[in-house]
């Protein structure tokens, strides 16, 4: 079968459901669900942290178990019956426990995905991660893009009913033939290879595991508030989603041509240059709280995001055993996707009722300590690649 359909479909379906989540869910709750930003902030937090554990525990534990197109459908299903349970919450606890339970199943499928593609790519089936990964971005895109009509017209009420039709869609998809080594459960003596820890033997996977975590936490600001920022600074309405989308365009750009470009350099290199670019994005916005400069700082995206994940794939591609990778992706996804992005909200959460520009300006705790630590390895790569020249 098609591979390359089959992971750009899952990729393009998942990401049209991130796409309506990931910058709107804080301003539905205070928009629709009457809490204030602070009581928003805590429960995504909450979320995340619940996102974190299901990651880092659960995902390989069931991984272990199951093969990828059951862990997909499984989690879609549970994802569906959590999302239905936010129709008749509306007081804080209630929206509380309901995303507690929605972050258990829903943010497994990221890692999942993600272990799925570097599985093919492993094994020859897959020949570019960046080709397919770019229809996640441009299925992203088209939810802002349709979703700032629909909000613009009818309401931020429109944003709950927009991800339902969203996660149908992919539970339905999820019928579809999968390629042999996802529809297949793992091997018993893969599931036995060792646990979490041993990941961390193998070599510098802690110290880019750290840059990840920082680059990833340095979005907190954005993915919480970009929505609520961009009506602070009065941005129109109806261009909100495509402000938000100019971000996803450059990190589609870069996913399409990262296999073809980005081959040559090393992966210190790549994480350095998104650290470089994920500082001068958070300061442009601090400095100059327009709708311009804004737009102009969305291209950076590609350095902050983009680079950044697409560099660690390129590590763990390289580096991390078939049997270890959904344990690589669940510690990747509740470090750096989760907690500490959870850690970040809240932080953000604090600086952005004292004035909304320093929530932006607060993320460079993050990315120069991570721009630092991508140069120490990215000499560490330099000098591994010396040695084993010299013992040729």
């Amino acid at each position: 079968m098609n591979t390359h359909r089959w992971m750009s479909i899952q990729f393009f379906c998942f990401f049209i459901t991130w796409g309506i989540f990931l910058p709107y869910w804080t301003g539905w709750m205070v928009h629709t669900k009457g809490i204030s930003v602070p009581e928003a902030s805590l429960i995504m937090s909450c979320g995340l942290v619940a996102r974190g554990l299901s990651t880092l525990v659960a995902f390989p534990s069931l991984s272990g178990k199951f093969s990828s197109k059951a862990l997909l459908s499984g989690a879609g299903i549970g994802t569906l019956i959590a999302i239905l349970f936010y129709i008749p919450s509306s007081s804080f606890t209630s929206l509380l426990v309901v995303t507690l339970v929605f972050h258990f199943f829903y943010p497994v499928l990221m890692p999942t995905l993600d272990s799925a593609a570097g599985l093919l790519v492993q094994s020859n089936q897959l020949k570019h991660y960046g080709k397919s990964r770019q229809w996640g971005s441009i299925g992203f895109i088209l939810a802002g893009m349709v979703l700032s009509v629909f909000t613009g017209m009818f309401g931020d009420q429109v944003i709950l009913w927009a991800f339902l039709i969203g996660i149908v869609v992919f539970v339905c998809l999820g019928f579809m033939r999968a390629p042999d080594i996802l529809a297949a459960k793992p091997p018993v003596d893969q599931v036995q290879q060792g646990g979490i820890l041993k990941l961390f033997r193998i070599k510098h996977f802690g110290l880019v595991l750290i840059i990840v975590i920082l680059l990833q936490a340095a979005h907190a600001s954005y993915y919480n508030y970009g929505y609520l920022y961009l009506q602070e600074i009065h941005a129109p309405q109806y261009l909100i989603g495509a402000i938000i989308n100019i971000a996803v365009m450059a990190e589609i750009i870069l996913f399409s041509i990262a296999d073809r470009k980005l081959g040559k350099y090393s992966t210190g290199t790549l994480l350095t240059i998104a650290a470089l670019g994920s500082s001068l994005r958070w300061i442009l916005v601090f400095a100059f709280p327009n709708v311009v400069v804004f737009s102009i700082a969305q291209t950076l995206h590609a350095c902050s995001f983009a680079m950044g994940h697409y560099a660690f794939m390129k590590y763990l591609i390289r580096n991390i055993p078939p049997a270890q990778i959904p344990k690589a992706q669940g510690i990747y996804s509740a470090l750096a996707l989760s907690w500490s992005t959870a850690v970040f909200t809240i932080f953000g959460g604090y600086l952005y009722e004292i004035e909304p520009r320093y929530a932006f300006i607060g993320m460079i705790g993050c990315t120069i300590p991570a721009m630092i630590l991508a140069l120490v390895y990215r000499k560490l790569e330099h000098y591994s690649s010396s040695e084993k020249r010299m013992h040729m």
